[in-house]
């Protein structure tokens, strides 16, 4: 097996939450092949952060709406991977003791989209931010709703960290909202504001959760429409039949004996023990031999 099927196997194979991780690891490749090939040829890369990154302005995000999805899945920087996929592992792990798969993706898209709308209002609505034009990458925000549904959801469960020995997960999840609110007056004030739209949604996630309702329903069965409607247009595969050579009348004759010889044994078999003592094998042979009478 080749390099690219290992890698399409494991996909196929994976968890969800190895799917995340490939999906940004991939996008991440791709996009940085693109943006090699573009400074190449010096072609203008502008319309590549437009086209993925969720812009601040209103006129580009009615034009590519699409990017309050996408940008959770965009990185430019190498550090910036690596730490979001090392976080989304740890604490992926720890989200999936408690809820399924489907629900880790539900909520990383989930906070993922609180974390970006918070952004944009906050763009468009506080005074520091006027006239001020900005991008906003990355899963951080995505990832910060699953930290915070970990610790709602057992605040006394503890991480080993290196330096530090075991920490409870409250206190990290506090932590890094602590961070980001005051980060928030930063050069990266979008990104941090956006980590706190992510930890609303993982608050209000498991909140909702207790109370019996479910808030990435919706974005579930709208996954589940896409992958049924790839699953749909794949063409049914190609039976091939061969043809066999006809039995001469000794062979047939010889067939014939050797089928009779085990229905009587089967018949046998029901006279002493009753019909519920044969195996599937002999009542599907016994059918079958019915049924050509």
């Amino acid at each position: 097996m080749g390099f690219k099927e290992e890698i399409i196997t494991s996909f196929k194979s994976g968890n969800t939450l190895t799917k995340l991780i490939y999906i940004n690891l991939g996008v991440f490749l791709i996009v940085g092949l693109v943006n090699v090939v573009l400074l190449l040829f010096n072609i203008n890369r502008g319309w590549i952060d437009q086209s993925l990154a969720l812009s601040s302005q209103f006129g580009v995000l009615i034009r590519n709406p699409w990017t309050l999805f996408t940008y959770m899945f965009l990185h430019y920087q190498f550090i910036h991977l690596i730490i979001n996929i090392l976080t989304l592992y740890w604490f992926g792990k720890i989200f999936l003791e408690y809820y399924s798969q489907r629900d880790l993706v539900g909520l990383y898209i989930f906070g993922g989209l609180l974390g970006g709308l918070l952004y944009f209002i906050a763009y468009a609505t506080l005074p520091l931010f006027q006239n001020q034009y900005a991008s906003l990458c990355g899963a951080s925000a995505a990832i910060m709703a699953i930290i915070v549904a970990c610790a709602y959801t057992d605040p006394e469960r503890s991480i080993r960290l290196v330096l530090f020995g075991n920490v409870k997960v409250k206190w990290l999840a506090v932590f890094a909202i602590v961070v980001s609110l005051l980060n928030v007056a930063s050069e990266n004030a979008g990104g941090n504001i956006s980590h706190l739209g992510g930890a609303l949604g993982g608050f209000f996630y498991v909140f909702a959760l207790r109370k019996g309702k479910n808030l990435t329903s919706g974005i579930n069965k709208a996954i589940d429409s896409i992958v049924n409607l790839f699953k749909r247009n794949k063409a049914p595969k190609m039976k091939v039949t061969y043809n066999q050579r006809p039995m001469t009348d000794q062979e047939y004759n010889y067939a014939k004996r050797q089928e009779s010889e085990q229905i009587d044994i089967i018949l046998d078999k029901i006279k002493k023990s009753g019909y519920d003592s044969l195996s599937k094998e002999e009542r599907d042979k016994l059918f079958t031999a019915s049924r050509r009478k």
